[in-house]
């Protein structure tokens, strides 16, 4: 290990991209989103600059997220994507390639976790590691994950949800669906279809989830409200209406239900000495998603499990890449490596 070798931890979301340098903490924290012109792909502009450009494009601009649902989907844009990320958090002027280490979702094959080494070597890293999301939250959400008792982590990003149980600095059971975040998102640009026959883009739709939205119904003094302005159907004219919070807890109920089904099923699939650890410990959750009003309230109904939100949940993950990087040595049962 010279003196020289920078080190990167990335959290590479479907939705966001967070990048931590030890020792400064999360330098970058943008959209994962790239904006490509048509004509000769070239890559045009990378996160923020990315992102204020998704629905407002002429047509010869596509902007587009080039991680579905936790994965690589577009190789090349992603390698791009990362090579940016890494010359932004180190400044143009590093010659030392970093070693850095990258955060993949729990239910990821082995092809996947391959093309993000790759991926990141091709990017200009010196040496690549990955290391499953979950296990990266729990090391973020302060939980000592070496010990042996159970912890069940819920991280719900933009494209996954990802439940797992770790014990001994391993994970014993866990799931990932593809049901998050974006998912969310879109239930609600379909219930605004169907209810109010408005078309709102998913920007919108992020905005009332974020202002009004909640997981269970609340009392009518507590209910929130939003104008939600868009494109009316059937005159194709611009039309605004206003949605209270029980709309969207009506709206989003399908997609909550996956996130607790899959919950249920790892406490099913867990041993029983770890489950009576978790009705101590409670369920941690972690990820952006996870900061929905009243969730935590929603997963102690239906599993009976005490839950609470981590303190900065959306930078958990991050942070935990962070605190691997600086211990290699305590963590490296649940690091792979490649150089």
């Amino acid at each position: 290990m010279s003196l020289f070798t920078k080190k990167l931890g990335i959290d590479l979301g479907t939705a966001n991209i967070l990048v931590y340098v030890p020792g400064k903490g999360v330098v970058l924290n943008e959209p994962s989103v790239v904006a490509v012109s048509e004509q000769d792909n070239q890559i045009l502009a990378v996160g923020l600059e990315a992102k204020r450009m998704i629905g407002r494009t002429p047509d010869n601009i596509i902007a587009y997220r080039p991680m579905k649902d936790g994965v690589i989907a577009d190789y090349r844009v992603t390698e791009a994507m990362l090579r940016y990320y890494i010359e932004k958090a180190l400044g143009k002027w590093n010659f030392f390639k970093p070693d850095v280490l990258v955060s993949v979702p729990a239910g990821v094959t082995s092809t996947e976790r391959r093309a993000v080494i790759e991926a990141t070597i091709k990017a200009g890293a010196k040496r690549a590691y990955v290391v499953k999301e979950p296990i990266l939250a729990a090391i973020g959400a302060g939980i000592l994950i070496a010990e042996a008792s159970g912890h069940m982590i819920v991280d719900i990003g933009g494209g996954t949800t990802d439940v797992a149980v770790i014990s001994l600095g391993g994970i014993v059971s866990s799931t990932s669906v593809k049901c998050a975040g974006d998912k969310i998102d879109h239930a609600i640009v379909d219930y605004v279809k169907k209810t109010h026959n408005l078309a709102i883009g998913d920007k919108t739709a992020e905005d009332v989830k974020i202002k009004i939205g909640s997981a269970v119904q609340v009392k009518d003094k507590e209910e929130l409200k939003i104008i939600v302005k868009g494109r009316d159907y059937v005159s194709g004219l611009p039309r605004s209406v206003e949605m209270g919070t029980n709309e969207v807890v009506r709206a989003l109920s399908k997609e909550l239900n996956e996130m607790i089904k899959a919950i249920k099923d790892v406490l099913h699939e867990t041993p029983p000495e770890l489950a009576s650890d978790i009705i101590d410990q409670g369920i941690i959750m972690t990820g952006g998603s996870s900061q929905l009003r009243n969730l935590t309230v929603l997963v102690q109904q239906k599993t009976g499990v005490k839950a609470r939100l981590a303190d900065d949940a959306l930078y958990c993950v991050v942070k935990g890449t962070g605190i691997a990087l600086e211990h290699l040595d305590t963590y490296k049962k649940s690091i792979i490596s490649k150089r």
